[in-house]
């Protein structure tokens, strides 16, 4: 792990039931959050769901940007394949420990 991961701040929001943000269709993420070549993430598409979700949980600058673009129920069920930072990832399991249980099927 780099040394700025453990060091930055990140967003987090106040509460899970606040992101509200997009189920379908696609989304373009601002270049403060997705600063590579232009790409337009299919949230139909498993592996678009989880690089988005990976790459505005890691560079969110507010928890403004995180309701615009987070959807609760998803990142629950996603969570667990979620590629982060052990810093973000541990931050966001303190503030809600939800997150952290195992909800794969028996």
């Amino acid at each position: 792990m780099s040394r700025y991961a453990e060091a930055r701040p990140y967003a987090l929001p106040t509460s899970l039931a606040e992101l509200r943000g997009p189920t379908s269709g696609t989304v373009e993420l601002p270049r403060h959050i997705d600063w590579g070549p232009r790409y337009l993430y299919d949230l139909q598409d498993e592996a678009d769901v989880i690089v988005m979700y990976e790459r505005v949980i890691r560079e969110a600058q507010s928890p403004a940007d995180l309701i615009r673009f987070l959807d609760a129920a998803t990142l629950r069920r996603r969570w667990r394949a979620l590629f982060l930072p052990s810093p973000v990832r541990a931050a966001w399991q303190r503030r809600f420990p939800e997150l952290s249980v195992d909800r794969s099927p028996a």
